[in-house]
C-alpha cells in the first residue's frame, strides 16, 4: 500500500475553535426541528433515547479521538481506514463521508431558503439558496481561521439560545409555574387531560408507546448527533492537536448531552408532549407559551443561524475529506492543490459544484420539507456506515499499535468491548429504520447497494492507477 502524501494544510485552529466546531456540528436542525418527530414517536422517553445515543456517540468519539490524537492527519478516519485497514475501506470511508455532507449541505441550504421566506415571503427559495451558498463558500476560501471564527460565532448564538431556554424554563417550573398553564415536571410521566394528536388518552406515562416507540425514535435521534466527527476532520489544522483533541472530545459530548437532555426535560415539563405534532419545533412552543413578543422573529433567526452553522461545517469538512482522499490517491491529484493560505481550493470548488444542485432543485421543487425529510433518512444511512467504519478501523489501528508496543496518548476506554457494542448498536439502528411506521426501509436497502457502487468505482480507480503506472514505466528512457 502506498503511503499518503504529506499534508500542506495550515495548523491555525485553536482549542476554542475545535470546541465550537464540534458543538456547532451537532447542535443544528436535528435539535431545533428534528426533535418534534422524535418526541411524537417516543413521548418523554425521547430523553432516554438521547442518553442512549449519546453513550454510543461518545464511544465513537473516543475511538476517533485516540487515532486523531496519535496521528492528526488530513482526511481523519478516511486516512486511518486507508492506512490500517486497506485501500478500499479508505476509499469507502472518504467518499461516503464526502457524499453524506454534500447531501447535508443541500438540505441545510434548502432549509435556510425556507427560513428566509419568513422575512421575505416573495423571495424565491432558489435565490436565497444561491446567496448563502456563495457567502459561506467565499468565507471558506479566505483562510481556515475565518471558518473557525464564523463557526465560533454561529455556535455562540445557538448555545446562548439553548442556555436561555433552559434557565427560563427552570425559572418558570420552580418559581413561577402559573406563567405557563399546566407547567409541571409531572408532564414527564402523567397523562394529559386533552391530547391534540392522541386518539386514546390511555397512551400516557414516560413510555407512552412502549419500548417500540423508543426504538422508532432512535434513528431520528441519531441524525441529531451527526457532526461530532468534525473534531477529527479539523485535527490536521489544529494547533497542539495532542492537547486540544482529547479536551474537545471529552468536553463536547457532555455538553451536548446537557444541551439535549436538559432542554428536552425542561420543554416536556413546560407543556405536555401530546400537544406536539411531528412537524412542530418544541422551541416554537416554549416561546409561544411564555408569550415573548418577538418570539417568531427570534426563533427564526436562531434556526437560520443553526442551519448556516451546519452548512458552514459541510463546506469545510467536504473540502478537507476530498483533499485527504487525493493525498491517498483515491481521488484525482488536482484536489491536492492548495493556495498560499493553505486552503484546498480545488477540493472546495468541486464539492461546491455538486452542492450547487440545490439551486435548480429549489427552482423546480419549491416544497422543501418533504425533500428535507427524505435526505435526512439517507444521511442517517450514510452516517451509520461512517460510524461502523470508525469502530472497525479503530480495532485495526489498536491491534497495530499493540503489535508495535506503542502506548497511545489518548486510549479509548473498554477496547475492544466498546467497539463491538458500537457495531451492535449500529445494526440495531438499521433494523429500527425498517419499522413500517418510519418508512426508512428503502434507505436501509440502499446501504449495501451504495457500498457496492462505491466498490465498482474503486475497482475502476485502481485500474486507472495501474494503467497510468504502466504507461509511465513504458515512457521512461
Amino acid at each position: 500500500m502506498q503511503e499518503p502524501q504529506p499534508s500542506a494544510l495550515k495548523r491555525k485552529l485553536k482549542n476554542r475553535h475545535i470546541q465550537f466546531i464540534a458543538l456547532g456540528g451537532a447542535v443544528g436542525t436535528g435539535l431545533f426541528l428534528g426533535t418534534g418527530s422524535a418526541i411524537f414517536s417516543a413521548g418523554p422517553a425521547v430523553i432516554l433515547g438521547y442518553l442512549i445515543a449519546g453513550i454510543l456517540v461518545f464511544s465513537i468519539m473516543r475511538q476517533l479521538g485516540e487515532m486523531d490524537t496519535q496521528e492528526p492527519m488530513a482526511g481523519s478516519f478516511g486516512y486511518f481506514a486507508y492506512k490500517y485497514w486497506g485501500t478500499f475501506p479508505g476509499f469507502l470511508a472518504g467518499w461516503n463521508y464526502w457524499i453524506l455532507y454534500v447531501m447535508v449541505g443541500i438540505s441545510e441550504l434548502t432549509a435556510i431558503a425556507a427560513y428566509m421566506q419568513y422575512w421575505f415571503p416573495s423571495l424565491p427559495t432558489w435565490q436565497s439558496a444561491l446567496l448563502f451558498f456563495a457567502l459561506i463558500n467565499a468565507v471558506n476560501m479566505t483562510a481556515v481561521r475565518a471558518y473557525g471564527e464564523m463557526e465560533f460565532s454561529f455556535s455562540i448564538i445557538k448555545i446562548a439560545a439553548i442556555c436561555a431556554m433552559i434557565i427560563t424554563g427552570l425559572y418558570i417550573l420552580i418559581l413561577q409555574p402559573s406563567l405557563v398553564d399546566g407547567a409541571t415536571f409531572k408532564n414527564l410521566w402523567q397523562a394529559a387531560s386533552i391530547g391534540k394528536h392522541l386518539g386514546d388518552v390511555s397512551y400516557s406515562g414516560f413510555l407512552p408507546y412502549g419500548i417500540m416507540g423508543l426504538i422508532a425514535a432512535i434513528p431520528i435521534i441519531t441524525f441529531a448527533f451527526g457532526g461530532l466527527e468534525l473534531v477529527g476532520i479539523a485535527a490536521a489544522e489544529t494547533d497542539q492537536p495532542q492537547k486540544t483533541i482529547p479536551k474537545a472530545v471529552n468536553q463536547v459530548i457532555f455538553r451536548i448531552l446537557v444541551f439535549y437532555i436538559g432542554t428536552l426535560t425542561v420543554l416536556l415539563s413546560l407543556y405536555h408532549w401530546s400537544n406536539l405534532a411531528p412537524t412542530d419545533s418544541p422551541f416554537v412552543m416554549i416561546f409561544d407559551k411564555i408569550g415573548f413578543k418577538y418570539a417568531a422573529w427570534a426563533l427564526n433567526f436562531i434556526i437560520l443561524t443553526a442551519a448556516l452553522s451546519v452548512y458552514n461545517s459541510c463546506v469545510y469538512s467536504n473540502s478537507r475529506m476530498l483533499y485527504g482522499l487525493s493525498l491517498q490517491q483515491n481521488a484525482p491529484q488536482i484536489f491536492t492543490k492548495t493556495n498560499a493560505r493553505g486552503i484546498p481550493f480545488a477540493s472546495l470548488w468541486f464539492s461546491g459544484a455538486l452542492t450547487f444542485l440545490v439551486v435548480p432543485l429549489n427552482y423546480f421543487i419549491p416544497n422543501w420539507f418533504d425533500a428535507f425529510q427524505i435526505s435526512m433518512s439517507f444521511v442517517v444511512a450514510c452516517l451509520v456506515i461512517n460510524w461502523a467504519l470508525i469502530a472497525l478501523t479503530h480495532i485495526k489501528f489498536k491491534k497495530q499499535k499493540i503489535k508495535e508496543n506503542v502506548k497511545t496518548l489518548f486510549p479509548s476506554p473498554f477496547y475492544p468491548f466498546s467497539n463491538y457494542l458500537t457495531l451492535i448498536f449500529i445494526a440495531f439502528i438499521l433494523a429500527a429504520m425498517c419499522l413500517p411506521r418510519l418508512g426508512m426501509a428503502k434507505q436501509v436497502i440502499a446501504v449495501p447497494i451504495w457500498i457496492f457502487a462505491v466498490y465498482i468505482c474503486y475497482l475502476i480507480s485502481e485500474k486507472v492507477k495501474v494503467s497510468k503506472k504502466t504507461l509511465r514505466s513504458k515512457t521512461r528512457p
